[in-house]
């Protein structure tokens, strides 16, 4: 698994551009995908209009595109591969069959485990009601993952009552009502306790409990528990839990074994594992591999 840590509290990004047009006075310019660097990418995106954008990328596996901002929210998909975005003070895994929604003006990186085929779509604050006002990964339905697909292949400039006006009005009316999945993983501010954190994620295992890591911190086992929930908004074993999906996931999608992963993570048994896994997910880890597989086209 790619793991990208970035000095946060010292970085700063300055995106201040202003509209341009071609020769013909347009300013709906055509996207650079792949030919143009990432920041022609984000000034494409500030040119464009409309309330809603689409656009597709193919990374390879360990490209990192570097902390950015843009005045659209974002909703990520990534149709194969594994995505870990990384946000102040917490990251997010987007597995195949997910989405991650990353709202408006939020400084991110995107880090890709293995081949990533990814499309995303950007909307403007206020664009519909109900938007989500905060990062979550949510699952999306067989719906919303058609409309997503569809929308890459779509004309930038098009008339409300079109069909690819049509298309980008459903999409903004499905994105309140995907289903959330728990795979954002909050990060302590605390020095001390993030450096246990990010040690963890380097080494995930269940053979280290609460005492451990209170006793590492010089703290009573009641104290720690009370100052990480605070820190994170989970308690050390939900947030353990979600730690250990991060490492199995591009592991699984690698093509390891689900036994092979779970012991390496400390689980006593594969079906232990499973058990976490569906628990976190909404399936077991064959089935969701099966679908994930499925729904790339493999």
């Amino acid at each position: 698994m790619v793991q990208i840590f970035f000095d946060w509290a010292n970085f700063t990004m300055d995106l201040n551009f202003s509209p341009a047009t071609d020769d013909s006075g347009r300013s709906d310019l055509v996207a650079p995908w792949s030919e143009e660097p990432h920041v022609k990418c984000v000034e494409w995106l500030e040119r464009a209009v409309g309330p809603i954008v689409a656009k597709a990328s193919e990374y390879t596996d360990g490209h990192v595109v570097p902390p950015h901002r843009h005045s659209r929210a974002q909703m990520i998909y990534a149709l194969s591969g594994v995505v870990t975005v990384t946000m102040p003070g917490e990251r997010w895994m987007v597995p195949p069959d997910h989405a991650l929604w990353v709202p408006a003006g939020t400084v991110h990186s995107v880090a890709a485990s293995g081949h990533v085929s990814m499309r995303s779509i950007y909307v403007t604050p206020g664009a519909v009601a109900d938007l989500p006002s905060r990062g979550r990964v949510v699952e999306l339905t067989g719906l919303m993952r058609s409309l997503m697909l569809e929308a890459v292949n779509l004309p930038q400039c098009y008339e409300p009552a079109s069909r690819a006006g049509l298309v980008m009005a459903l999409i903004l009316e499905e994105i309140p009502r995907l289903p959330v999945r728990p795979l954002g993983l909050p990060f302590p501010a605390e020095p001390r306790m993030a450096a246990l954190c990010h040690r963890f994620l380097d080494a995930p295992t269940t053979r280290t409990g609460i005492d451990d890591w209170a006793a590492a911190l010089a703290m009573s086992r009641r104290t720690f528990t009370r100052a990480f929930r605070r820190e994170t908004g989970l308690s050390l074993s939900e947030w353990r839990q979600q730690a250990s999906l991060f490492a199995a996931l591009p592991r699984l999608a690698g093509g390891e074994s689900v036994t092979s992963v779970a012991l390496d993570l400390g689980y006593d048994s594969s079906s232990a594992f499973s058990t976490m896994f569906k628990r976190m997910t909404g399936a077991t880890p064959g089935r969701y591999l099966r679908e994930a597989e499925t729904l790339s086209g493999g």
